[in-house]
């Protein structure tokens, strides 16, 4: 009897969000059906809705796991990809060998509705826990758009059709591709950072036609899904964290319309926009050190004199043998076995910069670096995972269980504390719904927090496997995909 009434509470509440947003759109607050789709309970690209990782959803599971509250499961093959839900659809990508998949999972049942491959025409070098699907898709509600780093873009349409493909590559980043595509109205907008020649792409999202390309010679290689900044005033722009900066681009034009430096290296966090306030993690390992005065490093000229042994204005790997091959290979940006004043400047830029939390005010054009950086927060600060706005608090996780709120008004810490049988490794980004914080460990981990300024651990269950992609939050549900299986949880029999 709980059980149903569970399942009848769950069909009001839906109802009762399809009315509320039916008139919302009736008062042009939704700009179109395929956005109003959107905000009535799907979760459609990485991080859901905006890229926020927050569900208006309630009466959600705080205990669950592989034999508890389980609905459905589904076994998968390698990816990282993040699942998104649209409709009775739910979309992955995964890989076997050298086939690419894009799998169509039906959303109540898990039954696999269609798997589309690609052809793998090379295997580009990936970083050992990185696998080739990792990029998250997106969806419209009409079609679902995937990218894979060893080939490029490819859109389907909801029965699994092949409605254009787009050929990107080869990509010059030794770690493989994690950027996920998303959608800015009626494009398709892609990030392919990379060691050289890095690029922001936009596609027309019907026919993949190239609308703009914008290089991004300022910086090296990345992993960061861009967000979304919709001005009341200006145009809608494309807030990227990148190599040392976040910069912001014309979501119509691809033009560079302003940027705050103080990122570190190999950005691979979402940006949070609340408002007019823009919150952007950046961390690399050398960050978090006592960092060198600027004039301590040399000049490439200076370098040139000390150890250009055969006089040619270059520096060979042999003339730079005091170097270990890890630092080697990350100096040598373009792999010509030689090393340029360009991969010095990024070397002596990545060993300047600092591990930063940047809490920024939109406003202005050009170098916004000493007029809108409100505050910055240095300590304690995730890898990979995204920051998480929820209720009016910050929440981050880092390696090693360390979760941290603050307030996002001022960074003033509310409360840091490990997270007692979850002190791993963190991939997944923190996700958030009905007053609870869902944060997943790299060992299937899943901490479920109360929210609050002051928070508190409520369970934490295991998911007994690995894990690396970000949990969805849809319709009462939360779905976790671990290394060989997808998970459909819900609260059930009266829990």
């Amino acid at each position: 009897m709980n059980y149903l009434r569970d399942r009848n509470e769950k069909q009001m509440r839906r109802k009762c969000m399809f009315i509320h947003y039916l008139l919302v759109g009736l008062f042009g607050l939704a700009t179109s059906l395929g956005a109003l789709r959107m905000l009535a309970g799907d979760w459609p690209q990485f991080r859901g809705p905006q890229g926020w990782g927050v569900s208006g959803d309630i009466g959600l599971p705080t205990q669950f796991g592989p034999n508890q509250n389980v609905v459905w499961k589904a076994s998968l093959s390698q990816g990282h990809s993040s699942p998104v839900l649209a409709g009775n659809h739910l979309f992955l990508t995964a890989s076997e060998g050298a086939k690419l998949l894009t799998l169509c999972l039906d959303r109540n049942s898990g039954k696999l509705l269609w798997r589309q491959e690609v052809p793998r025409p090379r295997a580009e070098k990936l970083q050992s826990i990185n696998t080739p699907a990792s990029p998250t898709p997106v969806t419209d509600g009409v079609s679902v758009y995937v990218f894979f780093g060893d080939f490029g873009l490819i859109c389907y349409d909801l029965e699994g059709k092949e409605c254009w493909r787009l050929p990107l590559g080869p990509f010059n980043n030794i770690n493989g591709h994690g950027s996920s595509p998303i959608l800015v109205d009626d494009s398709l907008v892609m990030l392919c950072d990379q060691d050289t020649n890095a690029f922001l792409l936009a596609v027309d999202k019907k026919t993949g036609k190239l609308r703009w390309k914008t290089p991004r010679p300022e910086v090296t290689r990345g992993y960061a899904t861009p967000g979304i900044f919709r001005s009341k005033n200006g145009p809608t722009e494309v807030v990227v964290p990148g190599a040392y900066e976040l910069i912001s681009y014309s979501a119509e034009t691809g033009a560079k319309l302003w940027w705050v430096k103080g990122l570190s290296w190999q950005s691979k966090s979402v940006p949070v926009i609340d408002g007019d306030m823009i919150y952007v993690n950046s961390w690399e390992s050398e960050g978090d050190q006592a960092q060198p005065k600027a004039d301590s490093l040399p000049s490439f000229e200076g370098l040139i004199v000390a150890h250009d042994k055969n006089k040619d204005g270059k520096l060979s790997r042999e003339e730079m043998s005091t170097m270990n091959d890890e630092d080697w290979e990350d100096l040598d940006l373009d792999k010509d076995n030689t090393l340029s004043a360009r991969d010095w400047e990024y070397y002596r830029a990545r060993k300047l910069s600092r591990n930063s939390l940047l809490a920024i005010r939109h406003g202005g054009r050009g170098d916004l670096t000493d007029t809108s950086v409100v505050w910055r927060y240095t300590k304690s600060l995730p890898n990979v995972p995204s920051p998480l706005l929820y209720q009016k608090v910050l929440y981050l996780i880092r390696d090693g269980g360390i979760a941290t709120s603050l307030d996002p008004l001022t960074g003033k810490v509310f409360k840091q504390q490990r997270l007692i049988g979850a002190l791993e490794q963190y991939y997944a980004s923190p996700v958030a719904a009905d007053g609870k914080v869902f944060m997943l460990s790299q060992g299937g981990k899943l901490s479920v927090l109360k929210a609050a300024p002051s928070w508190e651990v409520l369970a934490v269950n295991d998911m007994d496997d690995e894990c690396f992609a970000t949990p969805a939050i849809v319709d009462g549900r939360v779905y976790v995909r671990t290394r060989k299986t997808l998970y459909c949880f819900e609260k059930r029999h009266g829990e």
